[in-house]
C-alpha cells in the first residue's frame, strides 16, 4: 500500500510527459574505470526525489526512504547535475516545447523581483523588506501569460533595476510554431523600480517597446492590470517550499531549484 501511494505521488510530481522531455537531458552515469564508487541509481527516481525536495521544502536528510533513493545520493546527484547545467537546459527544452505549439505570448513581457530570507551563503545581503536580515532576491521575467522566460538570483539588497539587463539577455532563443526561433518580446512592462533613462534607452535599442511606470507621474495601479501577471508568477515560484526560505549555502544550488521551479510551471 505504501508503494502504491508513492507511485501515485511520483507520477503526480513527474508525469510521463515531463519525464519524456527530461530523460534525454540527464547526464549519463559514468562508472569509475578502476571500479567501485557509487552504484548507479534510477535517474527518474533521483529526479523525482529532487522535485519532492523542491516542492515540500524538506531537508535532504528528511527525504522519505520510500522513494528508493538515499538522501546522500539524491543530494550528490543534484550537485552533479547542477554543475553539468541540467536545469537551464531543461528550462530551455520546456520553453521550446511550448513555443513550438504557439503557447508563448510574445506580445508583452513583465519583470519583477521578490526577497526571500536566507540562512547563509553567497549572494545574500541585508533585506530592505525584512529589517536588514540576511536574504536573497528572486528575479523573474515572464511572457504575457506569466510563463517564466528567465530567472535569476541576487543578494536581497540588490536594486531591482540591476537585474533587468541580465534577465532580458538571458531569454533563450525559443522555437516558434512557424518561422525562426525568437527571444525578444514586443513590449516590456515594469514598475517604478526600473524607471531609469539608461534602462529605457537600452531596451529600446534592442527593438523592444518600453512601458515602465514613471516616478511621481503615474499612479502605481495604472500598470497593475498588466504587472499582476508577474506577481502571480513569483507567487507560483515561492509556492515551491524550498524557494520560500533559502537554505542552500551555494547560490548556484538555489538558482538550480529556481530554474527547476520555473520549468515545472
Amino acid at each position: 500500500m505504501i508503494f502504491a501511494v508513492v507511485d501515485r505521488l511520483s507520477l503526480r510530481l513527474v508525469p510521463d510527459e515531463l519525464w519524456a522531455l527530461v530523460e534525454p537531458l540527464i547526464p549519463v552515469f559514468a562508472p569509475r574505470p578502476q571500479g567501485g564508487g557509487t552504484a548507479p541509481v534510477d535517474a527518474r527516481a533521483v529526479f523525482t526525489a529532487i522535485v519532492y525536495v523542491l516542492t515540500s521544502g524538506c531537508a535532504w536528510r528528511d527525504l522519505p526512504p520510500s522513494f528508493g533513493v538515499p538522501f546522500q545520493t539524491a543530494h550528490r546527484r543534484f550537485s552533479q547535475w547542477t554543475k553539468a547545467g541540467l536545469w537551464r537546459r531543461l528550462h530551455h527544452a520546456l520553453l521550446d516545447e511550448l513555443g513550438s505549439q504557439g503557447l508563448i505570448d510574445w506580445s508583452r513581457a513583465i519583470v519583477d523581483g521578490a526577497c526571500v530570507r536566507a540562512k547563509r551563503g553567497s549572494l545574500t545581503g541585508p533585506s530592505p523588506v525584512d529589517r536588514g536580515k540576511p536574504g536573497s532576491k528572486i528575479h523573474a521575467l515572464s511572457d504575457r501569460a506569466g510563463l517564466p522566460l528567465a530567472v535569476a538570483v541576487s543578494a536581497a539588497n540588490t536594486h531591482d533595476s540591476a537585474a533587468l539587463k541580465p534577465l532580458v539577455m538571458a531569454i533563450p532563443a525559443i522555437k516558434s510554431r512557424r518561422g525562426p526561433r525568437r527571444r525578444k518580446p514586443a513590449k516590456l512592462h515594469a514598475d517604478k523600480a526600473y524607471d531609469q533613462p539608461g534602462l529605457r534607452r537600452w531596451v529600446r535599442d534592442r527593438g523592444i517597446k518600453v512601458r515602465i511606470a514613471r516616478k511621481g507621474i503615474e499612479a502605481k495601479d495604472k500598470l497593475g492590470r498588466h504587472r499582476w501577471v508577474i506577481e502571480r508568477t513569483v507567487a507560483w515560484l515561492t509556492g515551491y517550499r524550498r524557494l520560500t526560505l533559502r537554505y542552500e549555502r551555494k547560490a548556484e544550488h538555489f538558482l538550480a531549484f529556481l530554474l527547476l521551479g520555473a520549468s515545472l510551471i
